[in-house]
């Protein structure tokens, strides 16, 4: 059985967990998501998502 999720839903259940459960504040989570934002523009950004890609294919074809 697969499960396919967004990496957008979960970083936010992630974020969420942490404001409720580990203190993380709300400011402190918004600064992090403006961040996101930014790098998102900038040139990093195709490096990032190459990396977050082969990541994703590594877990994806973990055999249990």
């Amino acid at each position: 059985m697969a499960l396919s999720i967004s990496a957008v839903v979960l970083l936010a259940i992630i974020v969420f967990l942490l404001i409720r459960k580990s203190g993380l504040k709300a400011g402190h989570a918004i600064v992090c998501m403006l961040l996101g934002f930014y790098l998102a523009s900038s040139t990093v950004a195709p490096t990032i998502h190459d990396l977050t890609t082969n990541i994703a294919g590594m877990i994806g074809s973990i055999k249990f």
